[in-house]
């Protein structure tokens, strides 16, 4: 016969465990005080016999059949035993049919067994002792353990009605938390089966609460938050690569094709051929670019992180854009006066800023005004863009860092939407954050912790 799936669970066997400990621990505490309350209740009963036998050895032996006597008189629970014997071993007087063989005179009180003269004639095991007497012949006084059979009968229903039905809760409640348990566990299965199988939308249960279940699905359930965005993020880019290749790639081939049919000169077939070219290498440059972002996004520059001064950065990239700015009329204004250090690789970091930098001189107009520095706030740094362009507007704040994403004012202009994930690729890098306010203007900010003295 095949046990209840729960009566098989880690959680019913411990609890069972536990219950059996609990059991033992209390039977033997009962034990331990039976085992002293019998050591001091036998203490007591030979000190009580003792006295007593004292007491009738000393009124002399005409007195001592009637000492016998009034000793058994007082006798409401049956619990006395007396015997005077002559020296040849027949009974003068008292309760006791025979003196008992295994019962050594004139020693300290034993057990043992004796027949008592009350009608029923049934041996009783009693605390007994016997003395001789001057004149010849034995004393035998006792007394049964009546007191210590009633404590022991009173400990025995204590078990029976504390200990048994206590074991029983603790096995409903093994078989109760067995079950919960075990009902819960089969709720996540079906729900990682789900997962599996491609539901990435589904969740761990939680109750809210503190207990180790609750702690583990909240865990694994922000690990398939971040799994979902990921396989979303890679969907997301497929789709974006396939809509931005297609478009280069398509001309490209119209371009080849009706270069093959019209060209009637060779120099009209280089120029046809020259413009393909140079939509393969604006393909190439996005693929060039999502492998360079992917490459940033897991970390695999982290040994080339030292010490970089950002004021000098900050002043390359003036340097470098400087002549481009002049070019589009756009006035170029840079300002790093603050000495700031940072921990992290300065060729990522001159990438980073310079896409900035690239962005604000491309997007703002003729007169315009472009101001870079470098400024400490509290205790972070903060690379600072600021531009007089037309700037991004507040529903596309979070969009603008995204791949491919291109705001509508930028359509017309040469790019490949990839600069300022780029730079969001480089700055999670390194732990540091990056932002950009809305327009009209823009200001983008690269704040990071400059690196310990």
């Amino acid at each position: 016969m095949r046990l209840p799936e729960f009566v098989r669970t880690t959680t019913f066997r411990w609890t069972l465990v536990v219950s059996g400990a609990f059991a033992i621990g209390i039977i033997l505490m009962f034990g331990f005080v039976l085992a002293q309350a019998y050591v001091c209740m036998a203490s007591d009963v030979d000190g009580l016999i003792e006295g007593i036998a004292n007491t009738i050895i000393a009124r002399g032996p005409q007195y001592r059949i009637h000492a016998i006597d009034e000793h058994l008189g007082v006798d409401p629970h049956h619990v006395k035993i007396a015997g005077l014997f002559a020296a040849d071993g027949s009974r003068i007087a008292g309760n006791v049919k025979a003196l008992p063989p295994s019962l050594l005179a004139d020693a300290s009180p034993q057990l043992v067994s004796v027949v008592k003269i009350d009608g029923s004639d049934q041996e009783q095991t009693v605390r007994a002792l016997a003395r001789r007497l001057p004149e010849g012949g034995t004393l035998v006084i006792g007394r049964r353990d009546y007191e210590f059979t009633w404590i022991a009968r009173i400990v025995e229903r204590a078990l029976a009605l504390g200990l048994v039905p206590a074991l029983c809760l603790g096995v409903a409640a093994g078989a109760f938390l067995s079950i919960r348990a075990q009902r819960r566990i089969e709720e996540v299965n079906s729900k990682v089966l789900r997962i599996v199988a491609g539901d990435l939308r589904e969740r761990l249960p939680t109750f809210r609460s503190d207990d180790p279940f609750d702690k583990l699905a909240v865990l694994v359930n922000g690990m398939l938050d971040e799994i979902e965005a990921l396989v979303r993020s890679i969907a997301g880019v497929g789709d974006d690569i396939a809509h931005d290749l297609r478009t280069p790639l398509t001309r490209v081939r119209v371009g080849l094709e009706r270069g093959r049919q019209k060209a009637k000169t060779l120099d009209e077939l280089r120029a046809t051929v020259d413009q393909a070219i140079v939509r393969l290498d604006q393909s190439l440059a996005i693929i060039t670019a999502l492998l360079r972002i992917a490459e940033i996004e897991h970390s695999r520059r982290l040994d080339g992180f030292r010490s970089v001064a950002l004021a000098d950065l900050v002043r390359e990239v003036g340097d470098l854009y400087e002549p481009i700015a002049e070019d589009r009329k756009v006035v170029l204004a840079v300002g790093a006066k603050d000495d700031v250090i940072v921990h992290g690789d300065r060729d990522l970091l001159l990438e980073a800023i310079a896409n900035l930098v690239d962005n604000a001189v491309k997007f703002t107009p003729e007169g315009g005004r472009v101001d870079v520095s470098l400024l400490r706030r509290g205790n972070e740094a903060v690379v600072r863009v600021c531009d007089t362009g037309p700037g991004i507007a507040a529903d596309e704040q979070e969009l603008v860092a995204r791949r491919f994403y291109r705001s509508d004012k930028s359509r017309r202009d040469p790019g490949l939407g990839l600069g300022l994930s780029l730079v969001n690729a480089i700055v999670k890098l390194h732990g540091f954050r990056f932002s950009i306010s809305p327009g009209p203007g823009c200001i983008a900010e690269i704040v990071g912790q400059p690196a310990a003295a």
